[in-house]
Protein backbone atom coordinates (compact mmCIF):
# COMPACT_ATOMS: atom_id res chain seq x y z
CA UNK A 1 0.00 0.00 0.00
CA UNK A 2 1.27 3.47 -0.84
CA UNK A 3 2.40 5.50 2.16
CA UNK A 4 0.38 8.63 2.88
CA UNK A 5 0.77 11.18 5.64
CA UNK A 6 -1.19 14.33 6.42
CA UNK A 7 0.70 17.37 7.69
CA UNK A 8 -1.47 19.29 10.17
CA UNK A 9 -0.46 22.38 12.10
CA UNK A 10 -1.36 23.51 15.59
CA UNK A 11 -2.05 26.91 14.01
CA UNK A 12 -1.50 28.92 10.84
CA UNK A 13 2.09 29.80 10.02
CA UNK A 14 3.73 27.18 12.24
CA UNK A 15 5.89 25.72 9.47
CA UNK A 16 3.75 23.04 7.80
CA UNK A 17 4.98 23.97 4.34
CA UNK A 18 8.64 23.92 5.43
CA UNK A 19 8.19 20.49 6.99
CA UNK A 20 6.36 19.28 3.89
CA UNK A 21 9.17 20.52 1.64
CA UNK A 22 11.77 18.80 3.81
CA UNK A 23 9.98 15.45 3.65
CA UNK A 24 9.36 15.74 -0.09
CA UNK A 25 12.98 16.66 -0.80
CA UNK A 26 14.63 14.18 1.55
CA UNK A 27 12.40 11.21 0.71
CA UNK A 28 11.58 11.92 -2.95
CA UNK A 29 7.89 12.12 -2.03
CA UNK A 30 4.85 13.54 -3.79
CA UNK A 31 3.03 16.59 -2.43
CA UNK A 32 -0.61 17.62 -2.47
CA UNK A 33 -2.25 20.72 -1.01
CA UNK A 34 -6.02 20.10 -1.26
CA UNK A 35 -7.03 23.71 -0.61
CA UNK A 36 -4.85 26.74 -1.34
CA UNK A 37 -6.30 29.95 0.08
CA UNK A 38 -4.16 32.86 -1.05
CA UNK A 39 -2.73 33.27 -4.54
CA UNK A 40 -0.94 36.61 -4.08
CA UNK A 41 2.71 35.61 -4.13
CA UNK A 42 4.27 32.18 -3.89
CA UNK A 43 1.76 29.42 -3.13
CA UNK A 44 2.55 26.56 -0.77
CA UNK A 45 2.92 24.17 -3.71
CA UNK A 46 5.42 26.53 -5.32
CA UNK A 47 7.32 26.87 -2.05
CA UNK A 48 7.53 23.10 -1.68
CA UNK A 49 8.72 22.74 -5.27
CA UNK A 50 11.42 25.38 -4.75
CA UNK A 51 12.69 24.14 -1.39
CA UNK A 52 12.49 20.42 -2.12
CA UNK A 53 13.82 20.35 -5.66
CA UNK A 54 11.11 17.80 -6.47
CA UNK A 55 10.33 16.95 -10.09
CA UNK A 56 7.35 18.83 -11.45
CA UNK A 57 5.15 15.76 -11.55
CA UNK A 58 5.66 15.25 -7.81
CA UNK A 59 3.76 18.46 -7.04
CA UNK A 60 0.14 17.49 -7.59
CA UNK A 61 -2.44 20.15 -8.51
CA UNK A 62 -4.64 21.58 -5.78
CA UNK A 63 -8.33 20.71 -5.71
CA UNK A 64 -9.23 24.29 -4.78
CA UNK A 65 -7.31 27.50 -5.54
CA UNK A 66 -8.84 30.52 -3.83
CA UNK A 67 -7.58 34.08 -4.17
CA UNK A 68 -7.97 35.44 -0.66
CA UNK A 69 -5.50 34.51 2.09
CA UNK A 70 -8.12 33.64 4.70
CA UNK A 71 -9.91 30.70 6.25
CA UNK A 72 -10.92 28.51 3.29
CA UNK A 73 -14.65 28.88 3.93
CA UNK A 74 -14.35 32.67 3.84
CA UNK A 75 -12.08 32.68 0.79
CA UNK A 76 -14.54 30.42 -1.03
CA UNK A 77 -17.48 32.62 -0.03
CA UNK A 78 -15.72 35.62 -1.58
CA UNK A 79 -15.76 33.81 -4.91
CA UNK A 80 -19.33 32.60 -4.63
CA UNK A 81 -18.40 28.94 -4.26
CA UNK A 82 -18.46 26.33 -1.50
CA UNK A 83 -15.82 23.70 -0.92
CA UNK A 84 -17.33 20.23 -1.10
CA UNK A 85 -15.40 18.53 1.70
CA UNK A 86 -17.00 15.17 0.96
CA UNK A 87 -15.46 15.23 -2.52
CA UNK A 88 -11.89 15.83 -1.31
CA UNK A 89 -10.10 12.56 -1.98
CA UNK A 90 -6.31 12.13 -2.11
CA UNK A 91 -4.94 11.47 -5.59
CA UNK A 92 -3.20 8.21 -6.32
CA UNK A 93 0.56 8.27 -6.80
CA UNK A 94 3.42 5.81 -7.07
CA UNK A 95 5.13 6.44 -3.73
CA UNK A 96 5.07 8.43 -0.50
CA UNK A 97 2.42 11.17 -0.58
CA UNK A 98 2.59 14.20 1.71
CA UNK A 99 -0.72 16.03 2.11
CA UNK A 100 -0.67 19.50 3.68
CA UNK A 101 -3.86 20.89 5.15
CA UNK A 102 -4.87 24.53 5.14
CA UNK A 103 -4.50 25.86 8.68
CA UNK A 104 -5.17 23.62 11.66
CA UNK A 105 -7.37 20.64 12.38
CA UNK A 106 -10.43 22.75 13.19
CA UNK A 107 -10.12 25.10 10.20
CA UNK A 108 -13.50 25.41 8.45
CA UNK A 109 -13.68 24.31 4.83
CA UNK A 110 -17.32 25.37 4.64
CA UNK A 111 -20.10 26.32 7.03
CA UNK A 112 -20.81 22.61 7.42
CA UNK A 113 -17.40 20.93 7.38
CA UNK A 114 -14.10 21.28 9.22
CA UNK A 115 -10.72 19.97 8.18
CA UNK A 116 -10.93 17.39 10.96
CA UNK A 117 -14.07 15.95 9.34
CA UNK A 118 -12.01 15.15 6.25
CA UNK A 119 -9.18 13.73 8.33
CA UNK A 120 -11.65 11.47 10.14
CA UNK A 121 -12.94 10.14 6.82
CA UNK A 122 -9.46 9.60 5.39
CA UNK A 123 -8.07 7.82 8.48
CA UNK A 124 -4.51 8.56 7.37
CA UNK A 125 -1.64 9.04 9.83
CA UNK A 126 -1.18 12.65 10.88
CA UNK A 127 2.12 14.38 11.52
CA UNK A 128 1.48 17.37 13.75
CA UNK A 129 3.67 20.43 13.19
CA UNK A 130 4.12 22.76 16.16
CA UNK A 131 6.22 25.87 16.67
CA UNK A 132 8.55 26.09 19.65
CA UNK A 133 7.20 29.29 21.16
CA UNK A 134 4.92 30.47 23.94
CA UNK A 135 1.53 28.74 23.75
CA UNK A 136 2.73 25.68 21.90
CA UNK A 137 1.93 23.30 24.79
CA UNK A 138 -1.71 24.36 24.91
CA UNK A 139 -2.17 24.40 21.12
CA UNK A 140 -0.45 21.04 20.69
CA UNK A 141 -2.36 19.26 23.45
CA UNK A 142 -5.70 20.62 22.22
CA UNK A 143 -4.98 19.42 18.69
CA UNK A 144 -3.84 15.98 19.86
CA UNK A 145 -6.99 15.58 21.92
CA UNK A 146 -9.24 16.64 19.05
CA UNK A 147 -7.57 14.16 16.69
CA UNK A 148 -7.83 11.31 19.17
CA UNK A 149 -11.50 11.99 19.86
CA UNK A 150 -12.13 11.32 16.16
CA UNK A 151 -9.97 8.20 16.10
CA UNK A 152 -7.46 9.79 13.71
CA UNK A 153 -4.05 8.06 13.87
CA UNK A 154 -1.16 10.28 14.98
CA UNK A 155 2.29 9.40 13.68
CA UNK A 156 4.08 12.02 15.78
CA UNK A 157 5.08 15.64 16.16
CA UNK A 158 7.70 17.71 14.33
CA UNK A 159 8.68 20.99 15.96
CA UNK A 160 9.88 24.04 14.05
CA UNK A 161 11.99 26.76 15.64
CA UNK A 162 14.53 27.21 18.42
CA UNK A 163 14.97 24.41 20.94
CA UNK A 164 12.59 24.40 23.91
CA UNK A 165 13.26 21.15 25.74
CA UNK A 166 10.72 21.87 28.47
CA UNK A 167 7.82 22.45 26.09
CA UNK A 168 8.75 19.51 23.90
CA UNK A 169 9.01 17.19 26.90
CA UNK A 170 5.65 18.36 28.28
CA UNK A 171 3.89 17.73 24.96
CA UNK A 172 5.48 14.30 24.62
CA UNK A 173 4.70 13.27 28.21
CA UNK A 174 1.22 14.73 28.60
CA UNK A 175 0.12 14.33 25.01
CA UNK A 176 1.51 10.83 24.63
CA UNK A 177 2.77 11.50 21.11
CA UNK A 178 6.13 10.59 19.65
CA UNK A 179 8.49 13.47 18.97
CA UNK A 180 9.87 12.92 15.48
CA UNK A 181 12.36 15.77 15.72
CA UNK A 182 12.80 19.50 15.33
CA UNK A 183 13.73 21.63 12.35
CA UNK A 184 15.72 24.65 13.54
CA UNK A 185 15.54 28.14 12.10
CA UNK A 186 17.64 28.11 8.94
CA UNK A 187 19.51 31.07 7.49
CA UNK A 188 19.76 30.74 4.61
CA UNK A 189 16.70 28.58 4.02
CA UNK A 190 17.15 26.69 0.77
CA UNK A 191 17.00 23.16 -0.60
CA UNK A 192 20.47 22.23 0.62
CA UNK A 193 20.13 23.53 4.19
CA UNK A 194 16.57 22.24 4.62
CA UNK A 195 17.26 18.67 3.51
CA UNK A 196 20.47 18.58 5.55
CA UNK A 197 18.51 19.69 8.63
CA UNK A 198 15.87 17.02 8.00
CA UNK A 199 18.45 14.28 7.62
CA UNK A 200 20.21 15.38 10.80
CA UNK A 201 17.20 15.87 13.05
CA UNK A 202 14.08 13.96 11.92
CA UNK A 203 13.33 10.27 12.55
CA UNK A 204 13.21 8.79 9.05
CA UNK A 205 11.88 5.45 10.28
CA UNK A 206 8.52 7.12 10.94
CA UNK A 207 7.87 7.26 7.20
CA UNK A 208 7.95 3.55 6.56
CA UNK A 209 9.91 1.30 4.25
CA UNK A 210 12.27 3.00 1.85
CA UNK A 211 12.59 6.12 4.03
Amino acid sequence: MNRRFVIVGTDTGVGKTIVSAAIVGALNAYYWKPVQAGLDGETDSQTVARLSGAPGDHILPEAWRLCRAASPHLAARDEGVEIDAAALNPPSCDDLLVIETAGGAMTPLSDRALTIDVLERWRMPVILVARTSLGTINHSLLTLEALRRRGIPIKGIIFVGDADAGAQRAIETIGGARILGRLPRLDPLNQKTLIAAFNAAIARDAFGSGA
